[in-house]
């Protein structure tokens, strides 16, 4: 004979907690799975039907349904784990963490877990726990830079609106120079990797010349048309808007965007000529110091990150070779750079670094 199954009848505040817990996405997994084995009980179902429909054992359906008879919701709760009792409190806690965030250890910029471990009386792993849990890491840095730029919300409206809803019968080109590339070659032969061992440089160098890259990234196929010369002046930058309008491809009648940047060869009396001669090609410029809102920057990244940094380079013609290279790789199966950050958002995130910086007391 099976053992008989405990009655279980909810009330409406139980059952409408129960709900919240099994579609609440803050839930943890745990709970949520018990407040959906209480809810299948409540509908009168046996412990193998309920474990059937949610995919769990039996017993586990069992366990949980005589807790709630016995303890009501209370009961869903974990119970306390056996082990030896707790040491730190939550004072201590607050202590590390409250330190940690306003003041700095005596001669030093910023605090370690040893450190902190020795003014506090606690243990290294401890303070690793306590940092880890609030997301605390004192030994990062991040920058910023505020544009001083006055029209600098007029600028973001118009740049990003040209990331997001492009105008009709129109390219839009995001266009810079990665000037100053180094050509560095490494004093002895890389040692490459191994099981267990990394690629391995050395760390010393020998500079071989530079060279500067000019690209226009099409923001909606994700190609790029570069050119790279050995100065960066606006003789070298009207050369690459000559190579580029001869190499863009474009219907009569369709109009050209340039997202640019406040460097002085694009402003100069040669430049402008160059434009008046071409008005199809309108120009829009990103506030001072918001480079970062040229989205070719992250094309820059991207063949720093994948081709040049960790390149060994003989010459600057090697470089440029390499360069070229990556540019036909990556345009034979160009993929556009998505942006996401609408004009509002970017500009309430700098309202807050703002707010933030004129209540810090500097």
């Amino acid at each position: 004979m099976a053992r008989p199954t405990a009655e279980l009848i909810l009330g409406d505040d139980e059952r409408q907690a129960l709900k919240t817990w099994a579609s609440r996405p803050k839930s943890t997994q745990r709970l949520a799975t018990r407040a959906r084995i209480i809810l299948a009980c409540a509908e009168g179902l046996d412990n193998k039907a309920v474990a059937a429909r949610l995919g769990v054992c039996a017993a586990t359906v069992g366990t949980w349904r005589k807790r709630f008879v016995t303890r009501r919701l209370e009961g869903l709760a974990d119970e306390p784990r056996p082990g030896s009792p707790r040491t730190i409190t939550d004072a201590d806690v607050e202590r590390v963490v409250t330190k940690t965030l306003e003041t700095k250890p005596k001669a030093a910029t910023h605090w370690s877990t040893r450190g902190m471990a020795r003014a506090e009386g606690l243990s290294q792993s401890s303070i690793g726990r306590i940092w880890r849990a609030f997301g605390l890491k004192p030994h990062r840095t991040e920058s910023f830079k505020l544009s001083t730029d006055p029209y600098f919300v007029d600028k973001v409206r118009d740049v990003v609106g040209l990331y997001m809803s492009p105008p009709e019968r129109a390219i839009v080109l995001c266009v810079d120079e990665k000037s100053q590339v180094q050509a560095l070659d490494r004093t002895q032969p890389l040692l490459p990797m191994t099981p267990g061992a990394g690629e391995r440089p050395t760390h010393d160098y020998v500079r071989n010349g530079t060279t500067s890259l000019f690209a226009a990234l099409n923001v909606a196929t994700g190609q790029v048309i570069g050119q790279c010369h050995r100065r960066h002046r606006h003789q070298e930058f009207l050369k690459f808007l000559k190579e580029l309008d001869a190499k863009l491809v474009r219907e009569p009648g369709v109009a050209i965007h340039l997202v640019l940047d406040n460097y002085g060869t694009h402003k100069t009396a040669a430049v402008k000529r160059w434009f008046l001669r071409h008005p199809e090609y309108h120009l829009h410029f990103t506030p001072t110091s918001g480079s970062w809102l040229n989205l070719v920057e992250r094309f820059f990244g991207e063949i720093t990150e994948k081709r040049i940094r960790r390149g060994a380079f003989r010459s600057v013609t090697a470089l440029e070779a390499a360069i070229r290279e990556y540019l036909e790789h990556h345009n034979a199966a160009p993929k556009p750079f998505v942006w996401t950050a609408d004009a509002d958002l970017i500009l309430d995130r700098v309202k807050k670094v703002i707010e933030r910086t004129s209540d810090s007391g500097h």
